[in-house]
């Protein structure tokens, strides 16, 4: 059974990105007809699901929005579009009063201010975000939402995306989606490296492990340009329950000690990747394990973290009350984790213009897709989905609507006939252990040299000429297949671009041991273009935009 819709606009993805793109669209154009199709549901899907106590992204007192740049711009080690990050600074907190009204519940002092966690953050009660955003996406008539339904391609109409399709997660059914315009705001890429832990709590990692870089596969497939995918992130955190640490050194000042009490960090420099990267290295030298010291905290400072930790990572509370080792009286065990691709954080993700455009027509990447600007966070997904809104409204009416394309739906049946020799979970077992073996993953304290990431190539195609036969016992097992070819998918350009950047710009995130140093030469952005299954590499000037 096929299902069949034309909309004027068709949302990929009800994480933060995609639903507020359809608040703010329905807001400036009640008649805009928009679909958001979520595998799962969207009142828990994507990065928030659980929660979250913070907005990690904000212009605090007597800070401008360039200063947000050079912030980001600093800690990504020059590798950055100034274009993209001024023009989501700007409206950091112009869309942090529009989650407020919403309903988010952000923390006030006795004079009705914003509290802040540093300059660039606001603390919030945030455990029910997604169910807020997703109240308000329903109140609006002209926008449907089909949730369990897991997009599997674009519909292309020669460099046109003029649609998808997909397939439900819980019925055997398929969907055929034309539309004017599409944004694409799905996760980024958890699942290709072995991660912290394995067998049965593989999935308990850092990122939500259901985002699979399903976004950048279906560009990458498409011929859409991409950047700077070298640009890894390893997220340093609590070890163990891999809650977040940045409540611990910005909310109670906890700072980082190795095993013999020293204060390392000064030692290594103080961006996101440098912070990981001590951790690495201090491991290295047998001076771990590594902490951050709690021991000490106030009475009021010891039941913040408790409620801070209640609001995104219930684990990390359980832990300190179940073990009975309050972090008043015991420093918290740090660690880095497995390398994610993460447009929210780095830069990682599709090539874009000012309007968030790709270069694919009538294509918009919004949130952990869209490359080109770090330190996003929640507010910067929404300031980009606003941007989208914006700029797809400008020029909607001049777009036809297209004629729906059929797609071949055999080439989703056929893995119910497969009989194959391995079961997805081993393929992506395999795909994990090649990456964390030869391209640089957390047992190799993130490095690698050419003729691993030589080896890795291989063995990956290896592994996706393998997953074409893979057996679908139900329609679950059909989206775990898609998965794993879109980790694969990723995969396979992210080693094409760790092998072109001749350098180390973040040791933290990726060390290159063939080239261990810093090259002022790559102060440039990597990016790429993918035909006919082989990866072209491009590269751009730091001030390039997608023209």
């Amino acid at each position: 059974m096929t299902e069949k819709y034309s909309v004027d606009v068709l949302i990929i993805g009800g994480g933060a990105a995609g639903l507020f793109a359809a608040i703010r669209l329905s807001e400036f154009n009640p008649e805009t007809k928009i679909i958001v199709v979520e595998k799962a549901d969207v009142r828990r899907s994507g990065c928030l699901a659980s929660g979250v106590n913070a907005l990690n992204a904000y212009i605090g007192k007597g800070h401008t929005p360039e200063d947000y740049v050079e912030y980001a711009v600093n800690d990504a080690h020059s590798i950055a579009r100034r274009d993209l990050l001024l023009t989501m600074a700007q409206r950091l907190n112009h869309v942090t009063k529009i989650i407020e009204r919403l309903g988010l519940v952000i923390e006030k002092d006795s004079e009705g201010n914003y509290v802040e966690r540093g300059w660039r953050n606001v603390k919030i009660n945030g455990e029910s975000i997604k169910l807020i955003l997703a109240a308000a996406v329903k109140k609006f008539p002209n926008v449907e939402i089909l949730n369990h339904v897991n997009v599997a391609d674009f519909l292309l109409d020669g460099d046109k995306v003029v649609g998808a399709y997909g397939f439900g997660v819980r019925e055997k059914i398929f969907y055929n989606f034309a539309a004017k315009v599409t944004l694409i705001a799905t996760g980024g890429a958890s699942g290709i490296y072995l991660p912290n832990h394995s067998g049965g709590s593989r999935h308990q990692i850092w990122y939500s492990p259901f985002n699979t870089g399903a976004g950048y596969a279906m560009g990458i497939r498409a011929g859409a340009e991409m950047t700077t995918f070298e640009m890894r992130f390893v997220a340093l955190r609590c070890k163990d329950t891999i809650a977040p640490t940045g409540t611990l050194a910005q909310g109670v000042g906890a700072a980082q000690i190795n095993s013999r009490g020293e204060f390392y960090q000064k030692n290594y420099g103080n961006t996101t990747s440098e912070r990981v990267f001590a951790v690495t290295s201090e491991k290295f030298f047998g001076r771990a394990p590594c902490y951050l010291k709690t021991i000490g905290i106030s009475a009021e400072q010891e039941k913040f973290l408790l409620d801070a930790y209640l609001n995104m990572s219930p684990a990390q509370t359980l832990r300190w009350i179940e073990t009975n080792q309050p972090p008043s009286k015991f420093n918290v065990e740090i660690c880095g984790t497995e390398p994610y691709i993460i447009g929210g954080h780095t830069a990682a993700g599709y090539w874009v213009d000012k309007n968030r455009q790709t270069t694919l027509k009538n294509l918009f990447a919004a949130g952990d897709v869209a490359g080109g600007c770090p330190q996003k966070y929640v507010t910067g997904a929404f300031a980009e989905a606003e941007i989208v809104a914006e700029s797809i409204l400008e020029t909607l009416a001049e777009i036809k609507m297209p004629a729906p394309i059929d797609f071949n739906t055999g080439e989703l049946k056929k893995f119910f006939a497969n009989d194959s020799a391995f079961t997805i979970d081993e393929l992506e077992i395999a795909m994990q252990t090649t990456m964390d073996e030869y391209a640089g993953g957390l047992t190799q304290n993130y490095r690698f040299n050419e003729s691993q990431l030589n080896l890795a190539a291989k063995n990956i195609e290896r592994i996706e000429k393998l997953s074409e036969n893979l057996h679908a016992a139900d329609m679950y097992d059909l989206l775990k297949i898609f998965e794993l070819r879109e980790r694969l998918t990723v995969a396979k350009v992210l080693i094409e671009h760790l092998k072109a950047r001749r350098e180390t710009r973040w040791a933290g995130f990726a060390q290159n041991l063939d080239y261990p140093n810093r090259d002022d030469k790559f102060n440039l952005l990597v990016n790429s273009v993918t035909t006919g299954g082989k990866t072209k590499i491009i590269f751009r000037s730091l001030n390039d935009d997608l023209h």
